[in-house]
């Protein structure tokens, strides 16, 4: 019977592959066949929080536990926010207010604080939300700001002992008490996944960086100052693929603020028309119909990240990739703005354009990387 109960559970795990990969999805003017899926938990939904970088590098670490045989579990985003706001105030100290104090971040920053302070489920931390259940962090955000901005000028010209005491009391009250207690059970729950975190890398593509080196990338919310590995630019699409078709999922840095960067539609375009020089009909119905994209290189997507265009303004999750009616190639990417606002389950399909160009970094497991790109990183 054991035997018979394992048949069948197999057949019926084949029938959920086949399903998965033979699955349509008609999104705006076009229609998507999911060849790869990846698993992943539920979309989250940061709400009023700058906090896309530990929802999407969470996400990302979710699916590495899903993939990797162990347990499913919902990871606490505000476990890693909580400590990454005592992190900030230190350096901002440290650098005498030159540093930019801010919600945001990368995805290193939740390796760095696991690494000292381990993963939290969702059930054990859940960083107070005040609003329908939902983070709403503006107030928090402009009152540790002025915390620290008050401290670097040191009014009384000697730091007072009071200072760190107030600000964690702060943090206490908007995200919940963190204590030698929540550490000691972050340590062992991290354990418990399974996850080697050095085991993840962050690469990034620009022409300005030495290609298959490790290089600081200068964005405002790399606070940490630290290094990403340059690859030019095919050598990036050739990791996202190679990590898909392995069952490896991708955490992706992107700029989002294109036109053809639709949230609502479900689509991450790049028109090969610039949206400057459409008529109103053409932008009227820019998603109503498959387009021609740009045919993206390394000297655009560096043009645009030097004049500010592409900016480190949003981290997600891309899960898989599929093929629209015409056979361009689009990568389901979960998103962290809910299910409610688009009809993909807040999810969306990014083209393989849209991932050149706009992509700022990603993070993979090293065993993602294909093995002649890892022999020149020297992994």
């Amino acid at each position: 019977m054991k035997k018979l109960g394992l048949l069948l559970s197999s057949l019926l795990f084949i029938q959920c592959l086949v399903a998965q990969e033979s699955k349509k999805e008609k999104v705006a003017g076009y229609e998507f066949t999911n060849c790869t899926q990846l698993e992943a938990m539920p979309v989250s939904n940061q709400f009023k929080s700058g906090t896309c970088w530990s929802f999407g590098g969470l996400s990302f670490f979710e699916s590495e536990i899903i993939r990797m045989g162990m347990p499913a579990i919902n990871l606490s985003e505000m476990y890693i926010v909580r400590h990454a706001y005592e992190m900030k105030a230190q350096r901002y100290l440290s650098m005498q207010g030159n540093f930019q104090f801010g919600p945001g971040g990368q995805f290193h920053d939740v390796v760095k604080i696991a690494k000292l302070h381990g993963f939290l489920s969702e059930a054990d931390y859940a960083g107070n939300p005040v609003s329908y259940g939902l983070p709403v962090h503006a107030e928090l955000d402009a009152i540790t700001k002025s915390m620290v901005g008050v401290a670097v000028k040191r009014p009384n010209k000697t730091l007072s002992e009071s200072w760190w005491p107030s600000y964690n009391a702060t943090l206490d009250s908007y995200l919940g008490e963190v204590n030698e207690e929540t550490d000691k059970k972050g340590m062992e729950t991290l354990k418990a996944t399974g996850l080697v975190l050095d085991d993840y890398i962050e690469l990034t593509s620009f022409t300005h960086l030495e290609n298959y080196k490790k290089n600081i990338l200068f964005i405002p919310d790399n606070w940490t100052m630290s290094s990403y590995y340059n690859l030019p630019l095919n050598d990036m699409l050739a990791v996202l693929n190679n990590a898909l078709d392995k069952g490896f999922t991708v955490a992706w840095d992107a700029d989002v603020s294109e036109r053809g960067f639709s949230f609502k539609n479900g689509l991450a375009v790049v028109p090969s028309t610039p949206y400057s020089q459409m008529s109103k009909a053409q932008r009227d119905t820019l998603f109503n119909s498959t387009i021609d994209e740009v045919n993206v290189t390394a000297e655009m997507r560096q043009k645009l990240f030097e004049n500010f265009e592409t900016t480190d303004d949003h981290l997600m999750h891309i899960t898989g990739k599929c093929k629209d009616q015409n056979g361009n190639s689009f990568y389901y990417t979960k998103n962290s703005w809910g299910t409610n606002r688009n009809s993909c389950g807040g999810f969306l399909y990014t083209s393989e354009a849209y991932f050149k160009l706009k992509t700022v970094a990603i993070m993979v497991h090293k065993d993602a990387i294909p093995k002649a790109i890892r022999k020149k990183l020297g992994i």
